[in-house]
């Protein structure tokens, strides 16, 4: 049976306590690695654990029955992702994939509904990530439905930036994806998201660093707000 120890002090609002939160899961845990590429799960296996990412990033994508491929969310250090094993469903809906160097906790589903239900300070928590989760679907959604996939793409870039830092008023830097899962991601072709980052390179919004792609938060956002 999973052990937990006895639950620590809560520190609520910080995500980066969800990891201290889960040092007192000693069984039914393990610390996984995987290289850029790498599947972590695949659409239609066995769903019997979640994970919570340690370091990195991990691109969730769904393919449909005609072979249509979109991606879901892109959850980074100190997210959870895999968390359909906990509402019974038995088989994984999505594929998983590491688009950089991840290193990640594999977390036994049994082994997580008991931590849930013995530290209250992991639940919340817990739910409060499901519920940020949820809230980005729903714009991610209404982006699909309402706006120009320039604009699109600039949320998009912001939502990269946020993974690696909180203040979005410097410039962050972060791996840079392949256009095309990029155009995964905004829902339009590779050709127009190579012209839109070639404007937005011209206008100073991004830039390149060889592998690494430098966003210019405060000017993205001053884009979306006066779009």
């Amino acid at each position: 049976m999973p052990n937990v120890r006895k639950q620590k002090p809560s520190k609520r609002g910080a995500h980066s306590n969800i990891a201290a939160l889960l040092e007192d899961v000693t069984v039914g845990k393990q610390q996984l690695r995987f290289g850029t590429g790498e599947k972590v799960f695949f659409q239609g296996t066995t769903a019997d654990s979640i994970y919570f990412i340690q370091a990195g990033r991990i691109k969730i994508t769904v393919v449909s029955a005609a072979g249509r491929e979109a991606v879901l969310a892109m959850p980074g250090p100190r997210q959870f992702f895999g968390e359909g094993s906990l509402s019974g469903s038995p088989l994984r809906v999505s594929t998983a994939e590491a688009l950089e160097p991840s290193t990640v906790f594999c977390i036994e589903k049994e082994a997580m509904m008991k931590a849930l239900h013995d530290q209250p300070a992991l639940s919340e928590e817990f739910v409060a990530q499901l519920l940020t989760r949820s809230i980005d679907l729903e714009e991610d959604l209404c982006d699909q439905l309402f706006n120009h996939s320039e604009k699109r793409l600039a949320r998009v870039l912001l939502k990269l930036a946020r993974l690696k830092q909180a203040d979005l008023t410097v410039d962050v830097s972060a791996p840079a994806l392949s256009h095309g899962t990029l155009a995964d991601m905004v829902g339009t072709t590779r050709s127009r998201i190579t012209y839109f980052m070639n404007r937005f390179r011209a206008k100073g919004l991004i830039d390149y660093s060889g592998r690494t792609l430098v966003i210019r938060s405060e000017l993205l956002t001053d884009l979306l707000l006066h779009a």
